[in-house]
């Protein structure tokens, strides 16, 4: 694959501002469950940038660091703003708002699936994506029952990191639902929310070391395999969607997940295809702002 770096040529506030929106999207889906920072970050294209600055940072340095900084600010801000709104709505509302995120994965499937078969597509390009997209399926619903709780301490909020960390460089792994079958994902929520650096700085730790680490890795794997990497990213990308609605939408439409929302059947189901449709038509219009000012 051609190597590209960004370019901050007539860079603005809307592009600053943009690139800020990314950060919040994907601050808020390294964190929520179901999902992973790394697909949005796909979704958003800001993947395949980051990985060519984290595996090569001393080229275009400056330039790399100012384009994202509004994404840095935008994905602390997203981690923040959405561990402060989990403890009031979120547990509530799970599988509404998470629809809403997996609207926007409908809204770019398209542009996705373009840039996948960019440099063309055989038969193993099909495999790679089918086997991807039913390993991670599966995973997630393998995972969905609870696994041993590991007891809050620096190391584990480091391992938490680490998790986070790996949502960032592998697409589809949703870290924030290996720490809810871990007993940690609650504790880490409340502990970002009321700004405990006992907590957020492990977290930091371990999540800043698994993307350096791995990022030069993922890199050169694009580099030599684009299309067999990007059909496993999208496999990745459906798979885990597909897995939201077992274990995260359809247990809130059964008895007890009714009584614990507080919303009807009908209610429930009407609520959950609202925020899919709005999740779906804001990516669409949110691509359509991507492509006006686009810096790639």
């Amino acid at each position: 694959m051609e190597e590209k770096n960004v370019v901050l040529a007539q860079d603005n506030p809307q592009k600053w501002f943009i690139r800020f929106l990314k950060g919040v999207a994907v601050g808020i889906g390294a964190i929520l469950p179901g999902l992973s920072g790394g697909v949005l970050a796909v979704i958003f294209n800001i993947y395949d940038p980051l990985l060519k600055f984290l595996g090569n940072m001393k080229q275009h340095f400056k330039k790399n660091v100012l384009y994202f900084i509004p994404v840095g600010i935008g994905g602390v801000l997203g981690v923040v703003l959405f561990s402060l709104f989990v403890e009031q709505a979120f547990g509530k509302y799970s599988a509404q708002f998470t629809c809403l995120f997996i609207g926007f994965v409908a809204g770019t499937f398209p542009s996705l699936f373009r840039t996948a078969g960019k440099e063309g597509r055989n038969s193993m390009d099909w495999v790679t994506l089918g086997a991807s997209a039913l390993g991670i399926f599966l995973v997630m619903l393998m995972g969905s029952a609870s696994l041993t709780a590991i007891q809050p301490s620096f190391l584990a909020w480091v391992f938490s990191g680490v998790l986070i960390g790996l949502g960032v460089i592998v697409p589809g792994m949703s870290p924030s639902n290996f720490l809810i079958y871990f007993g940690l994902y609650d504790k880490m929520v409340a502990g970002i929310s009321s700004l405990d650096f006992g907590v957020i700085i492990p977290l930091t730790i371990g999540t800043v070391a698994c993307v350096i680490m791995f990022a030069k890795l993922a890199n050169m794997l694009f580099s030599k395999y684009y299309s067999k990497m990007y059909h496993f990213i999208l496999g990745m990308v459906v798979g885990s969607s597909l897995a939201i609605f077992p274990t995260t939408v359809f247990p809130s439409l059964t008895r007890e997940g009714l009584v614990e929302s507080g919303l009807t059947f009908t209610t429930a189901i009407i609520f959950s295809i609202a925020m899919f449709i709005l999740g779906t038509i804001f990516s669409f219009w949110f691509s359509r702002i991507e492509d006006k000012y686009s810096v790639e």
